[in-house]
């Protein structure tokens, strides 16, 4: 497969934050990131970007640690839309398939208890705030958009949240510092990675009274953390990133699941060895197969997700965190924590195919919603790097090392961006 690689006429800047960056934090930094912006959008053809209806509109919320708040992004225009307060230590945020909300969850002080503030994406502002448990860190929603799942770190529980009615609907025992709670697409198995329990507890969500919702707990996960469940929600694969493999487990089905085959209990399936410290679990769109991101191999390892078979490992930057998988699946995009820079991986040729130059510590990642720019954000320079995926790398080419991909832009966060999430709808 020969890949075409496309110019823009669109001049790199400094990465702020960077050696070579010279602006101050403050007003002085967003007034001449606010100068250059206008000069990108003015260079680039009207055919770089969607056409979108008047009504539409779509906006990436960066979650800010250490300021208490959410950076907006107006994906549209590519621009900073505005800060939301939404309480101590945001770590986490999601949109909803089907309301016009996000949701972030602060986990709080280190003694304190937790909430979820629920952002109305249409204001752009703080709808509400639900208590949570102690230190929640991770948020995951049903398929449905109805019930958000949040795993509290200090308190050892899951909190299932009627997002409607904004209220708790029940706190479900988990393992020892539970730090991700993942939903299957159909809505019957809840994932729980219990991080110092070196374990996972598999749960029912829809048990009654909560202490029935446990099913199985699996051992031998030593620092159990990310969770990616296949499509059709047969099979769940668990990083163990205090050791150097990835746990797969067969999730129940009942004999009443049509083409479901027999039934069956929850089952562990294998354990594979991967590289050290795997942090981060990247399914691909067709969960065909899933990426492991193995922070101190500097490495990603791919394993088929029908036999559990690791097909290698491939060097990436320093300290591989999060990766994202084109919606055709054929690249994967891979934030080298410990570096400046985006690693390209052409998931068909098996080989890097290029990079993106970023800010300082890229962590958490997403695509716009049309999938023509890739938002990374910087957690030590506190940014947000905006890269066009129409300049693809030459992901088949053999000549020379992997080619460099532009940036686009960069659009400044508050103190301590953690993660993001992009939410696109039309306002009728």
């Amino acid at each position: 497969m020969t890949a075409r690689r496309t110019h823009y006429d669109v001049r790199r800047i400094p990465a702020l934050g960077s050696a070579s960056a010279t602006f101050p934090l403050g007003t002085g930094r967003f007034a001449a990131i606010a100068l250059v912006i206008p000069l990108l959008l003015s260079a680039c053809r009207k055919s770089d970007f969607p056409q979108y209806p008047p009504n539409y509109r779509e906006f990436a919320y960066v979650t800010n640690g250490a300021s208490g708040t959410v950076t907006v992004l107006d994906v549209v225009n590519v621009r900073v839309d505005r800060e939301i307060a939404v309480g101590p230590n945001p770590v986490a945020v999601v949109a909803n398939p089907e309301r016009n909300e996000a949701y972030v969850v602060n986990s709080g002080t280190a003694y304190g208890s937790g909430s979820v503030a629920v952002i109305d994406a249409e204001r752009n502002a703080l709808a509400a705030t639900i208590p949570l448990r102690r230190q929640p860190v991770s948020i995951d929603i049903d398929a449905a958009g109805k019930l958000a799942f949040v795993a509290n770190s200090g308190s050892n529980t899951i909190s299932v949240v009627d997002l409607a009615n904004r209220r708790v609907l029940a706190d479900l025992g988990a393992g020892e510092e539970p730090v991700a709670a993942r939903i299957s697409p159909d809505g019957k198995s809840l994932v729980v990675a219990n991080h110092r329990g070196n374990s996972v507890t598999i749960l029912d969500p829809a048990a009654r009274p909560p202490e029935k919702a446990v099913r199985a707990v699996f051992e031998g996960c030593p620092g159990a953390a990310d969770i990616a469940i296949l499509p059709d929600s047969s099979k769940a694969f668990i990083a163990c990133s205090g050791g150097h493999q990835v746990m797969a487990v067969a999730l129940a089905r009942n004999s009443s699941s049509p083409d479901a085959g027999p039934a069956r209990p929850d089952q562990l399936e294998a354990m594979m060895d991967v590289g050290r410290n795997p942090v981060r679990l990247v399914l691909k769109p067709d969960g065909g197969e899933v990426f492991v991101c193995n922070a101190q191999s500097n490495s990603v390892s791919e394993i088929s997700t029908p036999t559990n078979d690791v097909g290698g490992a491939t060097l990436m930057g320093a300290g591989p965190a999060h990766g994202i998988v084109s919606s055709d699946n054929t690249l994967l995009y891979v934030s080298n924590l410990r570096s400046q820079e985006v690693t390209i991986y052409s998931i068909d040729d098996g080989k890097r195919s290029g990079k993106i130059d970023v800010g300082d510590g890229p962590s958490a990642m997403a695509f716009s919603t049309a999938g023509h720019l890739l938002f990374v954000v910087d957690t030590r320079s506190g940014d947000i790097a905006v890269a066009r995926t129409s300049a693809r790398a030459t992901s088949s080419s053999t000549l020379g090392p992997p080619s460099p991909v532009p940036l686009f832009t960069l659009l400044p966060a508050g103190r301590g961006p953690n993660a993001i999430a992009v939410k696109s709808f039309l306002v009728k």
